[in-house]
Order: structure tokens, then sequence, then C-alpha cells
């Protein structure tokens, strides 16, 4: 008998592990209220500060065991943890509950958690909303630490060749499991956009996350496969399932040279058209990533990492010297600058405004911008004066209207006059583009492009919006298919409006780096694809194995029937050429 239990592959190149399970122990710290008396307060404060200084401490020396050649973003995810539990939002919150309302720590804590992870489920952006994983693995770590729970990772045994078992990992937990040579990873909780999923992908560690209940199906080192590619977890296979992925996996080893040999070649498909493959990135170190890559620069440089733990919005020279950073290291490759793209209900607390009822459909991204100039106007400045250090472009998320872009470029107007005043340099001629996120855009790209120096499709949310899908929501996430009828309609007219008006279309959503859509978008005419970078290379192999002329031909026919199975039917044949 095989027994297989469904999540969600991590897209990272390596798919198929196969070795032994092991379990990892616990899981979420769970904690009952307890109060203290006043002659106890002070103990309570300090074991909370014992702990907190504790748990940085352990972060610390995972960061110093880091090798100088490991990828910049991984250091970055453990200096972010420091950053996090150095923030006065979780450690002088947790004191005034001990000192003013007699908690103990660990209940303190408790609160503090449940408090903060109520504010970051209501982001909008199920990027950001991710975030919460952060803050959760922080508080439990610590929480071991206030109940005196040892932190068991490895055993004496060794890890090597075992796939990891847990409830849910922590990135710091990842980098530890790595050294031990793990083949792969799954966890109960989690999903693709959550940190250990991301951190996995960029260790190259095949791993399944959000596989409930996952470690009650298992035993204690019992061969198991791991099939990242369908997010699968198979135990008991007979000797002709496992005989299958062990040719898989032989071949998946030999598949990763002929991508690295693909690095420093165009992508060019066999009918000579140029594709550009450009990176998403979130952070200044992701340098590195995109360098790795082969990417023809950023397509995708999310800003929001600046206003993230922090009690107030960065001034113009922080803004300024992260976009320096980052235009220095991309060695005049261009970059793309995605304006502020928070989400509602955050930001409206912060704010003062208490109207957000519905986060998706509330205060964020240009809305709150628009709304918000103080915050804007500082961002604004900045990209324009970065402008003067390298090739770049400003783009604006969650467009719904014409009048949204000129408002904008009032904005920026202005802002030039202002810097012209000072004598601040700046590119007068700086490309200013659009995110087509929106059905209402999308539906009026045509207007929208006659405003826009480019376009770029967001499909995350594009898809999210027109079908009516939380795909965050585990219990509607079935029904997400980037190949609806109506989706591949919308991105179709985005890019014929494009084209009519002469400006660059890209795509920068997760589908574009998925290569079961690549034929498609191909057939759809897109020629500019932005994703992680750890994607890049399996999609230029891809590009260099098609012919445009084909896949536009097949795709144009299946559209045209707007029949769903049609469309599943041609994504299969086109991916079997």
């Amino acid at each position: 008998m095989t027994l297989s239990c469904q999540g969600t592959g991590v897209g990272s190149q390596r798919q198929i592990a196969i070795g032994p399970a092991h379990l990892l122990p616990g899981g979420e710290v769970k904690i009952s209220p307890r109060w203290v008396t006043a002659s106890e307060t002070d103990d309570e404060l300090r074991r909370f500060a014992r702990a907190m200084r504790d748990t940085r401490g352990e972060l610390r020396a995972i960061r110093e065991q880091i090798p100088e050649d490991t990828p910049s973003d991984i250091a970055a995810f453990i200096d972010t943890h420091l950053l996090i539990l150095e923030d006065n939002a979780l450690t002088s919150a947790v004191e005034s509950l001990i000192r003013d309302e007699g908690c103990a720590a660990e209940w303190a804590l408790q609160l503090r958690r449940e408090a903060l992870l109520k504010v970051f489920d209501a982001i909008a952006d199920p990027y950001l909303r991710t975030r919460r994983d952060d803050i959760n693995h922080l508080i439990n770590q610590v929480l071991k630490q206030l109940t005196g729970q040892a932190r068991q990772i490895v055993d004496a045994n060794s890890l090597d060749g075992t796939i990891v078992i847990g409830h849910d990992i922590s990135p710091a937990d990842i980098f530890v499991l790595k050294h031990h040579q793990i083949a792969g990873l799954v966890t109960e909780l989690g999903g693709p956009m959550s940190h250990t999923a991301i951190l996995a992908n960029s260790l190259g560690i095949p791993a399944v996350v959000g596989a409930h209940h996952v470690a009650e199906l298992l035993r204690e080192g019992e061969l198991i496969i791991l099939d990242a590619h369908n997010g699968a977890v198979i135990a008991e296979a007979d000797s002709t399932i496992l005989a299958w992925f062990q040719r898989r996996l032989a071949a998946e080893h030999g598949d990763q040279a002929s991508l690295h040999a693909l690095l420093s070649t165009a992508a060019i498909t066999r009918d000579d058209i140029e594709i550009e493959l450009l990176a998403n990135i979130e952070l200044p170190e992701d340098v590195a990533l995109v360098h790795e890559s082969g990417a023809d620069g950023i397509g995708l440089y999310r800003t929001e990492w600046l206003f993230m733990n922090r009690d107030t919005p960065p001034d113009e020279e922080e803004h300024l010297a992260a976009y320096q950073r980052l235009l220095e290291g991309m060695d005049g490759k261009p970059v793309v600058f995605r304006t502020l793209d928070l989400g509602a209900d955050k930001w409206c607390e912060n704010l003062g405004n208490q109207g957000c009822r519905n986060p998706a459909l509330g205060l964020r991204a240009i809305r709150l911008c628009l709304t918000e100039p103080e915050i804007f106007m500082p961002q604004l400045r900045a990209l324009l004066r970065a402008s003067a250090l390298g090739p770049m472009r400003i783009m604006i998320p969650m467009l719904s209207s014409v009048e949204e872009i000129r408002q904008v470029r009032a904005l920026i107007t202005g802002a030039q006059r202002q810097l012209r005043r000072d004598g601040l340099r700046y590119d007068p001629n700086i490309a200013i583009g659009g995110m087509i996120e929106v059905p209402a855009a999308a539906l009026i790209c045509d207007l929208l492009a006659r405003e826009l120096d480019f376009l770029s499709i967001g499909t995350n949310d594009l898809i999210q919006y027109t079908l009516a899908i939380d795909r965050m929501d585990e219990e509607v996430t079935y029904l997400y298919d980037p190949a609806h009828p109506a989706i591949l309609q919308l991105v179709r007219n985005i890019i014929r409006a494009g084209n009519e008006a002469d400006i660059p279309v890209s795509m920068c959503g997760e589908m574009a780096g998925e290569t079961r859509y690549t034929r498609l978008l191909l057939g759809l005419g897109l020629t500019r694809f932005s994703m992680q970078p750890s994607a890049i290379l399996p999609v230029k192999r891809l590009l260099l194995n098609s012919d445009a002329s084909e896949c536009n031909r097949m795709i144009r026919v299946a559209c045209a029937s707007n029949d769903a199975d049609i469309i599943r039917g041609v994504i299969e044949d086109l991916n079997e050429i």
C-alpha cells in the first residue's frame, strides 16, 4: 500500500528527494494564562530579558557559522530576525504587560504574539502577510527559553540524507539543517510565499510545506519519497514507484549541470525572438542572487522592507542610500523599483484611519500613497535622485484609473521642480510604469498605456481579484487557476494594449516563473518575464527550445474556444513538444 500526503511544493531546481524520515520533536509552544504578584514583577522582567538575550545569542551563533561564499540572502534572513528581536514594538509591550497587568513573562509574550499576528493577518498583500511567520517563529523560540524547553533541532545521530519532518521550521533552523546535508524538508504549516519556503528554495532543498498532519502518518526512519513538483510526500511505496522516482532523481542531478551551462547564453527562441529575463527581489543583498542567475536585470524590486518593523516611515536619505546600494551592485543592469505596496489595515491603524473593513479592497499601495503624501514624497524624491546613478524605472502598484496616473505624474513633476531648485541631479526622462493587477486596470489597459511608459502584469493579485479567490485560504486555493479563460483574455488584452501603444510589457507575478506556463505566455506574445532568481535558468532552457510562432498559433486557437478543458489540453501539448 502507498500512502501519500499533499502539501505545496517549493519551486527549487531540485524537486525529488528519497530518504528516511526524521521527525523533529515539538511544535508551537502552548501557554496557559498565569499572573504574578507585585513582588515577583522584577524577577519576571529579568526572566524575559534573559530569554530574549539567549535567543539573540542563538541567532548570532548561527550567523557566525555562515560561510563567506553562502548566498547573501541567507545571512539577511538571520539579520532580519535579529532586528525583530530588538524591536521595541515587541519588547516594550511585553514589559508593560508584566509591569502593569501582572502577567507572567510567557503569558505576556503570548498575548503580544496574538496581537501582532492579528495585525499581520489583516494585511491584504499575500507576500507581506506571510511575514507573520517570522514573528511566530521568533516568539515561539523565546517561549521555549522561558518554559525551559531545550532546542532540539538535531540529535546525536547524523541527519545526512534524511527528509526532515517538522510542524513549522524557522529559517534559522533550516540553515542548521542544511549543514547536516538533509535530503529534503516537509512542514505541516506554511505556504509557498513563507520565508521557510523561500529559504528552502534559495538553498536548493526540495521541500513540501503545508502538508497537514504529515507527522502523524509517518514513522521515524521509514523510507519516504518527496515530490516537490506535485507537493506530495509518499510513504510505503512499492518497488515500481520507488524505481521510477529513483530514475527521476538521477536525471535531476544531471540536469543541474546543464542548467548552469546556460548562464551566459542569451534567451532567444528557435525562431529568433529575443526574450528578456528579469529577477524579482526584495532586499539589496539579493543582488548576488540576480548575478548568480544570469538575469538581464531586476524587473521588480519591492521597497516595502524599508517600512517594516519600525514605528516611523523612512526618510528621503534612508530611501536614497538603499536605492544607491542596489544600483551600484547591479553594475549597470536595469532595475524597476515598485513604489510602496503595503496592505490596508496595518497602515490604517498606524495612521489613525479607522474606516478599513476589507483590507484587500481598502487603503493600500498607490491609494495609500496618494492619501498620505508625507509618506510618498520622500520615496519619490529619493527614486528620482537615484535615477542619476544608474538605469532604473519607477513602477506604480495597484492602479485602477487614469486619474491615479495623472496624480502620480503631478507629484513627480513637483518633486522634479524641487530637485532642480535644490541643485540635485535626476534623470528627466525616467520611465514611469504601472502594475496591471486589478481587473478594472486590465479592462482599460489601452487607456492606461497612453499615460505610461511601460506595463507590468502582476498575476498574483490579478488572478485573486478576477476569480474572487484568496490564494492564502487553503479551502479555495484549488480554484486559483492562472490558465483560467478569463485570466488569459485579460493577459492578451494587456499585451495587445502595450504593443499598440509601443511600450514594453512584462509579467512579474509568480506565473512568469512557472515553467508549465512559459510556452503559454510566449504564445500570448510575452517577451519580458520577471521572476524569482532561481526560476530563471529553467525558464531560459525552455525558451531556447521553443518556437514562438508555433506557440502563438496553438494558443490563439485554444483561447478562441474559451473552453478551460481545451486550454489545459493545449498547454499540456505545448509542454510535451
